[in-house]
């Protein structure tokens, strides 16, 4: 199955169901027709918007659209959406441990080591797989595919907070606030060496490796805005836990950025094998994935519109790396 932001969103509540209409209020020079898009639907990815335009599901001015095409002032464009298929994922009986449920959302703490949504490799055994059990298939049809209520992910090894949608009007505001930068993350991680400075933040580019391309690199000529703030929340044995809070989500965004600063998150041996088996000569201690967890998730509820926080505790294998790490 693909990921829910491959295929476009659903208009907005009140909205035709398989269409959306609108005028071009203001353009930005040099903007392309894909990128105004982008803005509109941030949930969705830039491929899935060329692949409509490719197949003259968006028509400015009544005419199909190219993604080159500069969009001018006062521009009506129409935008098609597909139907949603039904998920290919088969709901699966894996414990979730719930932090919130209410009738428009979710919100679990993802253990270590399990994928998000199904993918080449890993098309079972997954959170959605998981979910899509436990919520008896009331979840967000968004994306073109029927029930993955998936809005924002982590990493395979990263444990932590996940918010998931429940039905299409809570994945649209769910997914504005995370491109509006509306939602608090933070991430505790344990990293090797010790930051002289007890705080910074770090604004550095992030794009794909030019030749490792399941990597990502700090790379400010064609990279995208990335945002990072930390603090030291304890000195370890040649190493510190710290505490993350991103103002941007790009992929790997913390492990990019430790790695800049010249400290990666211990076990992370795609960004940092160096500085991990200097760690293990050091200490003896060896990671047993990597030491990233999303601490804390905060937004508002699209419904109800309370102020929500949550908080992940560490899970036992993050706890026996501090306790492990820990001076004698």
């Amino acid at each position: 199955m693909n990921p829910p932001t491959d295929i476009p969103t659903p208009p907005p509540p009140g909205a035709d169901s398989h269409s959306d209409c609108f005028v071009v209020e203001e353009v930005v020079f040099h903007d392309r027709l894909d990128k105004c898009l982008g803005k509109r639907y941030p949930a969705v990815s830039r491929g899935a918007l060329q692949r409509l335009l490719e197949q003259g599901c968006i028509l400015v001015n009544g005419q199909p659209a190219k993604p080159s095409q500069k969009p001018r002032r006062g521009d009506q464009v129409s935008v098609r959406w597909p139907e949603a298929r039904p998920a290919e994922a088969q709901p699966e009986e894996i414990p979730l441990e719930v932090l919130h449920e209410d009738a428009d959302l979710i919100v679990v703490l993802k253990p270590a080591g399990l994928v998000v949504h199904p993918a080449a490799g890993n098309e079972e055994h997954t959170l959605v797989n998981a979910l899509l059990h436990h919520c008896a298939g009331q979840l967000s049809g968004i994306g073109g595919v029927a029930r993955p209520g998936i809005v924002h992910r982590l990493d395979k090894e990263t444990s932590g907070c996940l918010v998931v949608a429940k039905n299409d009007a809570t994945h649209v505001e769910l997914a504005r606030q995370f491109a509006d930068r509306e939602v608090f993350k933070a991430y505790h991680a344990v990293v090797c060496g010790q930051p002289a400075r007890a705080k910074g933040e770090i604004r550095a580019a992030i794009a794909r490796h030019a030749t490792h391309r399941k990597r990502m690199t700090v790379e400010e000529d064609r990279g995208r805005e990335a945002w990072t703030s930390w603090r030291v929340l304890e000195r370890l044995r040649e190493a510190a836990l710290l505490e993350a809070v991103i103002h941007t989500g790009r992929t790997h965004q913390i492990r990019v950025h430790f790695l800049h600063l010249g400290y990666p998150v211990v076990g992370d041996e795609t960004y940092g094998k160096r500085q991990n088996l200097r760690l293990i000569e050091l200490t003896g201690y060896t990671a047993p994935r990597v030491l990233l967890h999303a601490r804390c998730l905060a937004f508002t509820h699209p419904a109800t519109k309370e102020a929500l926080r949550f908080e992940a505790p560490w899970p036992p294998d993050f706890q026996a790396a501090l306790a492990a790490l820990r001076p004698a």
